[in-house]
């Protein structure tokens, strides 16, 4: 392609981004740094909050940017993956970025990875390469936040998004996910994600495990960068829930009180991540000038609303969303059921997943609540690498599902509309929770007629 050819149209630069999915994931950060330096580096212009994890970033994210925008902070968000719109990714105070810049980035960086690809001996740069990039621009030239909330992409170290030298890094938990690319027991995916950890810059975690703590301990020794801990050094604890929202109590060794929030998100792994999203506060707050009131952050956390966590989208006939999209996901989601579920209330569940991801252990996780499932539907949907219902249906029979139990779905949009038809008269005690992965959570929510405003909360 020659430089004269610009792409004109939003379309033909998305078209453009999905098609580097064909160089795969490569892990390394030599094809970013060197177009960083054609550029300038300009990722030293902008303060950073960097956030790893298995499960948690997207809601701590969340909570953070939501916190800093209450108290007058300009944010820049990236994360991933989006839900309805490629766009999603990139934010600012919580607005998509426009398709005009995203176009003129696009224009500007396809320059430099043609470049890349044929001046040096890295290669091309990924889609997920090229969109961190375009992020990095973005914040840097076009809507220049005050601060940006910076969510990796995959594992840490060589992720990426670790092109930045943050104020605070944030690590939430480890758990068994990408082993092919991270390894397969946690000390090393915890070696991974520790990777984020820089020199002299602050950590805060929300990791309880032992063996985990050790290897975030000895890289801060090496990088002379203080670890904050959850249950030692700051501590979230529920003070009672109801579906649509909790109360917890909040302390610090930053603060000398402690404080009362309420989610309008439930699950007691909400409250870690608002924990963990405070005490990064805490440090900013301390260490680096930020100011934020007590009434700001209160409003900041009560505001914050995640799509597809336990997220409502139907009142009546009840149904719930969930993105419970691996092992430990899948088991934080059945904790919650069991304690929202009221008394005899039937629960039924949709589920479709990645062939990719483990679907024998995500069933087997299921386990301690399959008294209390009326009944499982499985569901295959359009995305690459979602796993036929067949190969659903084996791997729940792996997990220890009886066969009368199971419903293979053939249509899931037929199986909703049906379902909303013949239950809009019933009463309340059905429950219809539809969970799995997050690709599939985002075809069923736009299903649902909720508005695009409240889609990019």
């Amino acid at each position: 392609m020659h430089a004269e050819e610009r792409f004109t149209e939003y379309k033909q630069a998305l078209d453009w981004l999905h098609g580097l999915l064909r160089f795969g994931q490569r892990p390394g950060l030599e094809r970013m740094q060197w177009v960083l330096k054609e550029l300038g580096n300009p990722e030293r212009r902008v303060p950073f909050i960097h956030v790893a994890g298995t499960n948690g970033k997207g809601s701590t994210c969340a909570f953070l940017t939501q916190m800093l925008m209450e108290a007058g902070y300009s944010v820049g968000t990236f994360t991933s993956p989006y839900l309805l719109d490629f766009r999603e990714r990139i934010r600012y105070n919580g607005s998509m970025i426009a398709e005009e810049d995203l176009l003129q980035l696009a224009n500007e960086v396809r320059v430099l990875v043609d470049r890349c690809e044929n001046e040096t001996d890295f290669g091309s740069p990924t889609e997920f390469e090229v969109i961190t990039l375009m992020a990095i621009l973005y914040f840097t030239r076009v809507a220049v936040p005050a601060v940006v909330v910076w969510e990796t992409g995959l594992g840490g170290r060589l992720d990426s998004t670790n092109v930045v030298i943050p104020l605070v890094s944030v690590i939430t938990n480890i758990g068994f996910d990408h082993m092919n690319v991270l390894g397969d027991n946690l000390v090393d995916i915890a070696r991974e994600k520790a990777g984020i950890i820089k020199p002299g810059v602050p950590v805060v975690t929300g990791e309880r495990r032992p063996e985990v703590l050790a290897v975030f301990q000895d890289k801060a020794n090496e990088t002379r960068s203080t670890l904050y801990q959850m249950g030692t050094d700051f501590s979230g604890e529920q003070v009672e829930e109801q579906l649509g929202e909790q109360q917890f109590r909040y302390r610090s060794m930053l603060r000398r009180h402690e404080g009362s929030y309420r989610l309008t998100m439930n699950g007691i792994h909400q409250t870690d991540n608002a924990s963990i999203a405070l005490m990064t506060i805490d440090v900013l707050r301390n260490y680096f000038s930020f100011l934020l009131e007590e009434e700001e952050m209160f409003r900041g956390l009560q505001q914050t609303r995640w799509p597809g966590r336990l997220e409502i989208v139907s009142p009546r006939p009840l149904v719930i969303l969930d993105g419970a999209h691996n092992q430990e996901g899948m088991e934080a989601l059945v904790n919650s059921l069991d304690r929202l579920l009221p008394k005899g209330a039937r629960l039924h569940l949709l589920f479709s997943g990645l062939a990719d991801k483990p679907l024998s252990k995500m069933a087997e996780s299921l386990k301690p609540i399959q008294s209390r499932i009326d009944s499982l539907h499985l569901a295959t949907f359009d995305f690459p690498r979602a796993a036929e219902a067949e190969t659903l249906q084996e791997a729940f029979h792996v997990g220890g599902w009886e066969e009368d139990k199971l419903e293979t779905v053939p249509d899931w949009r037929a199986f909703l509309l049906s379902w909303m038809r013949e239950k809009q008269s019933a009463k309340a005690d059905d429950w219809l929770v539809v969970c799995g992965s997050l690709y599939f959570i985002a075809q069923v929510r736009a299903f649902f007629p909720t508005t695009v405003e409240e889609a990019g909360e």
